[in-house]
């Protein structure tokens, strides 16, 4: 089953701890992973609390982007429904020291960068104020406005992107190397249920596919702008591919033997890294890939090279 992280570092995020430090709070986020999406009364009710309480503590979870709230008609007025952001809540310093920033290397690709397409539709890009071109047009994504999408989604086919060897210019040896991106699979509407097989290939090698489950619309993503239509994909699964000497694995998981050594990355300039739903694909549930301004995560598709010495 899939889940939904957040990692925080305490020194960048500690409003976040701040709202856990608290026994009614936390069982406030226990009580919505268990039950789902519930209004503040049966919370108060539940946890034998007065309502007054229940409203000021939520707000506390709100302004830390630990729930999301929405506004629903009931009998009498509107009701506030309130929904769980995420599943686990990871507590990590980031690493700082000379060493570590000396053998790592790190460029962020925005979503729009891609050097190559080919594409069917549905399909479509936008950014974070309005839609880019026309909707379910291939063309489109050979649209100069590219540049600005934030959120892009195609049934089957491919986007490339062109990331400089920055490893090769400084004439290191790579140890490992690292792909994060926020993805799902692509339904018109949404379905928790759909499931895509999204492969990535590096310079014309493929190094392996993970099966997404589905195309989220549960709940708007945290960062997804509010013109988005909640009917729409909200948010997808930061996923990792990682390629070592051992292998390339996804969030820690072995899914294919290419190994570094497979792909002869000292002998080329660039990186080029393509995502893709294959015509062939025994699951064909199409992409959602989202950038800033989208989704949970609010990054670009990320490349890290951690290097000897």
């Amino acid at each position: 089953m899939s889940r939904n992280f957040l990692v925080v570092d305490p020194s960048e995020q500690p409003e976040v701890l701040r709202a856990l430090a608290s026994e009614l709070r936390v069982g406030m986020l226990k009580l919505l992973q268990v039950e789902g999406a519930m209004n503040v009364n049966d919370i108060a009710t539940c946890l034998a609390q007065p309502q007054s309480t229940i409203s000021s503590n939520l707000q506390v979870l709100v302004d830390a982007g630990l729930v999301r709230t929405e506004s629903r008609k009931a009998r009498k007025g509107n009701q506030k429904i309130c929904h769980s952001l995420f599943d686990e809540v990871l507590v990590m310093f980031k690493e700082d020291t000379g060493a570590v920033r000396a053998n790592t290397i790190e460029v962020a690709m925005p979503l729009g960068l891609y050097t190559s397409c080919d594409v069917s539709s549905p399909c479509g890009l936008c950014s974070t104020t309005g839609i880019i071109g026309m909707l379910d047009v291939p063309d489109t994504f050979l649209d100069p406005d590219r540049m600005n999408a934030g959120l892009i989604w195609f049934t089957r086919g491919y986007v490339e992107y062109q990331f400089p060897n920055n490893a090769k210019l400084a004439q290191k040896t790579i140890e490992s190397m690292e792909f994060a991106m926020e993805l799902s699979s692509e339904v018109p509407g949404t379905h928790a249920d759909w499931p895509s097989d999204i492969t990535l290939s590096v310079n014309g090698t493929e190094i392996g596919t993970w099966l997404s489950t589905g195309d989220f619309g549960d709940r708007r993503g945290v960062f997804t702008p509010d013109w988005w239509k909640l009917k729409g994909s909200q948010y997808g699964k930061l996923k990792s591919w990682r390629v070592t000497h051992e292998g390339t694995f996804v969030d820690g998981m072995k899914i294919s033997p290419i190994s570094l050594s497979d792909l002869d990355l000292g002998t080329h300039h660039s990186i080029r890294l393509r995502i893709a739903v294959k015509p062939d694909a025994k699951h064909p549930g199409g992409i959602n890939i989202f950038g800033r301004g989208f989704g949970n995560y609010d990054q670009d598709i990320l490349l890290r090279l951690e290097t000897a010495g």
